[in-house]
């Protein structure tokens, strides 16, 4: 009788992974084993149902049919965005957990007098996403155009007023520069959240609002709220009737948003790179594309490089925002 040849077992391994390559799977090698084989987690700042979040969920999903491994979203809020980047960064660097930041990360810095410094403590994986802000007010307002709400102002000084999410976010720091650079005395009013702040709009408790286009949404098509400006650098595709600040009358005041994947300082460079891969190549998917656009942002796969340096641009913009309004660090 014959022996029996039993099969090498570098043999298997290595066509155990050749099978996972070919059908779109794990293919990484990390520490013997195949990359991503458990599932993944990334934390995000933003509060479940938030526009970001509703995002991050549906990359989320796209990446979990990628790797056929759950990959879960846990939202962890406050502090900016450094509650969130800790746990990131005193989890395990083993590519399991990972960080979902942007504009906030950057403000956080120059916010928070013990913050985590992303240029050091964390590396960019790959950018998923920008978006402007939209200045916006109650559709019965009088004010059609954010001129007429600048002249307004002009006429009747301290009297008017523009709502935000909470102190020291994006939208508020854009509200504060609004009013620095026009020399507004206008009152700007941080509220604890996205509802919050478009109760007070359709209650018409504020005057005008700032928010990204995604949280304003539904309320541009009910026709309960009416955009007066865009501070993209070009009007935007859903909303082609709405001018951008330029347009508007306020020129160099082009701000765009993001969104991001981050990676603690030590996690694994394949990890990262499989990651990194898997996610441009869902962002290049048109559906994918235009369900980003539904919900209001615009697909953009940025290299880490181009992140990095975004990263350090922003800090360096807000910080002189935050010194110039006088904000005192938390």
């Amino acid at each position: 009788m014959p022996a029996i040849r039993r099969p090498n077992p570098a043999h298997l391994l290595a066509f155990t992974v050749l099978l996972l390559s070919v059908g779109g799977g794990p293919a990484t090698l990390i520490g013997g084993e195949s990359f991503p084989s458990r599932s993944l987690k990334i934390v995000t700042p933003f509060a479940a149902g938030a526009a970001s979040d509703i995002e991050l969920r549906f990359l989320a999903d796209q990446l979990s049919i990628r790797f056929h491994v759950p990959v879960v979203v846990d939202n962890q809020t406050g502090a900016g965005g450094v509650t969130a980047a800790r746990s990131v960064i005193n989890a395990p660097h083993d590519g399991y957990t990972i960080a979902w930041v942007g504009n906030n990360t950057a403000i956080s810095v120059s916010l928070f007098a013990k913050p985590f410094d992303p240029r050091k403590e964390m590396k960019p994986i790959v950018g998923i996403s920008e978006f402007p802000y939209l200045f916006v007010t109650n559709e019965s307002s009088s004010y059609k155009t954010l001129q007429e709400f600048i002249s307004a102002a002009r006429a009747r000084p301290g009297t008017l007023n523009v709502g935000t999410s909470s102190a020291g976010t994006s939208n508020h720091l854009v509200a504060l520069l609004f009013k620095s650079v026009l020399g507004l005395d206008i009152l700007v009013v941080p509220y604890r959240g996205p509802s919050e702040l478009s109760i007070a709009l359709l209650r018409k408790d504020v005057d005008i609002v700032i928010n990204p286009y995604g949280g304003l949404r539904q309320g541009i098509t009910d026709k309960q709220i009416r955009a007066l400006a865009a501070t993209s650098s070009a009007r935007l595709d859903e909303l082609p009737d709405v001018p951008t600040m330029a347009e508007a009358g306020v020129p160099d005041f082009e701000i765009a948003s993001w969104n991001a994947l981050y990676a603690p300082a030590n996690m694994p460079a394949d990890a990262m790179d499989t990651i990194r891969e898997a996610v441009t190549g869902i962002l290049s998917q048109a559906g994918v594309k235009e369900k980003f656009r539904e919900i209001g942002f615009a697909a953009r796969a940025l290299p880490p490089d181009l992140l990095d340096r975004r990263m350090r641009s922003e800090i360096e913009r807000w910080a002189k925002v935050i010194a110039d309004s006088g904000i005192e660090r938390r």
